[in-house]
């Protein structure tokens, strides 16, 4: 072979190589592409590509198009998607172990929460086995941030006892909580959610803040009362266990790092959008006005209250089912403890 021949040979044979080089991931998310989340998983796609020097990147399909969230760990787990979002109430019995960041509590810090869960989830060898029974591997943590009760006009909850009675959407032991106070309880995906207010099918939704802008339920709702109770974190990005150990030990480590920094930037991005949405919805800047009231502290009480025999009931099934529920839970509100006081001596990460 001449040395041009040569040459020509080695170009092509090098294009090839980068070429094969390149994973691109299919990723699906049930959410729409706006709000605080999706800035985030955009930020951990940016993150994975470069962590990776352009090795892996992410082709996300946003909306459902690709999976609904209650066909996302299903559809993870064969291979539909490489890896997503999932939301462990729509999959409760899959995921039951995950549920544990939905217990009903007074921790509403978003980071707090959301660092707790990651490092249970990647540390804990009982809740990596559960999630290894589906075939995915945990990457990186989402919240809802801490629950507030929002009402269609004339549906105003200011205690605990105005939820008897009402037509309300929840979810997971939420639900079952406000079911136990009276609400006759709705189910439906969050994406329901306005045209439920609107037409009078759910008097209020326990939500949130972020999700207030990001559904538009500032258009269907006039009253926001803040309860600031727990927070749904059972809610996070799983990757399909067979692709993640086709990657590279270093391209696994990029998955890892990338779903840490995302965890970090989404509580950012969820604390500093808290306040500025809150304004904007009492100013009507956001669209329209929302009367926002605090519940009162013997109120939220008695919310608390009201949540602590699922916290039982939690730790009992897991014990039931061969896992240390005790010993798990245990080791969550350490963590939560961890972090409550790392936040409180050197404060959040980003302003550090």
């Amino acid at each position: 072979m001449n040395f041009k021949a040569t040459m020509m040979g080695l170009a092509l044979a090098s294009m090839a190589s980068m070429a094969s080089a390149e994973i691109v991931l299919r990723y699906t998310d049930g959410g729409p592409n706006r709000g605080t989340r999706a800035a985030a998983q955009t930020y951990f796609a940016e993150q994975i590509e470069e962590l990776s020097g352009g090795e892996l990147k992410l082709d996300i399909h946003w909306g459902g198009a690709l999976l609904k969230f209650k066909a996302a760990l299903g559809g993870i787990g064969a291979g539909t998607a490489d890896l997503g979002a999932v939301i462990a109430v729509y999959t409760p019995n899959e995921l039951k172990a995950m549920t544990i960041g939905d217990l009903p509590g007074d921790n509403s810090d978003p980071w707090v929460g959301m660092r707790a869960m990651y490092e249970l989830m990647t540390t804990n060898d009982q809740m990596k086995e559960i999630l290894a029974k589906q075939n995915v591997v945990y990457i990186g943590n989402f919240t809802t941030t801490s629950l507030q009760m929002e009402c269609a006009p004339g549906h105003d909850i200011r205690t605990v006892e105005d939820i008897n009675g009402k037509k309300m959407r929840a979810s997971g032991v939420y639900a079952k909580v406000l079911s136990e106070l009276g609400a006759t309880m709705v189910n439906m995906t969050f994406d329901k959610v306005y045209q439920a207010l609107d037409s009078g099918l759910i008097d209020c939704s326990a939500g949130y803040v972020y999700t207030t802008k990001a559904y538009k339920l500032h258009e269907v709702a006039d009253t926001m009362t803040l309860t600031n109770w727990g927070q749904v974190s059972g809610f996070g990005i799983v990757m399909n266990k067979d692709t993640f150990e086709e990657l590279t030990p270093e391209q696994q480590e990029v998955m890892l790092k990338a779903g840490s920094m995302m965890t970090d930037h989404f509580a950012q991005l969820q604390i500093e959008d808290f306040d500025t949405t809150l304004a904007a919805m009492k100013s009507g800047e956001i669209g329209s006005k929302v009367t926002v009231t605090p519940m009162a502290e013997e109120e939220r009480a008695k919310l608390f209250a009201a949540g602590e025999p699922f916290v039982e009931s939690w730790k009992s099934e897991m014990n039931a089912a061969g896992y240390d529920g005790d010993g798990i839970y245990n080791q969550f509100q350490d963590l939560i403890a961890k972090y409550t006081a790392e936040r409180d001596a050197k404060g959040y990460p980003w302003a550090r």
